[in-house]
């Protein structure tokens, strides 16, 4: 069986820096910025791409749905 590798990408205008993201992350891979969104917010970013297995388990816990999850198989 392949190695999974993900990848997220956050809708940063959406995003209202809750940080449940981060605190859902296994690897510990997502953290808010300094920089703020429109609205103010510190939004999420994912810190270290290479490391994502692409669970999913950030944009499960999103209540705004700003998260979408990509993942690809690795040979």
């Amino acid at each position: 069986m392949g190695k999974m590798r993900g990848a997220i990408v956050v809708d940063i205008e959406r995003c209202k820096g809750c940080n449940l993201c981060a605190v859902a992350c296994p690897l510990n891979l997502i953290e808010l910025t300094e920089t703020v969104n429109r609205k103010g917010y510190n939004y999420a970013r994912q810190h270290t791409v290479e490391k994502c297995i692409g669970c999913a388990s950030c944009a499960m816990v999103c209540p705004d749905g700003c998260i979408t999850v990509y993942r690809k198989k690795e040979e």
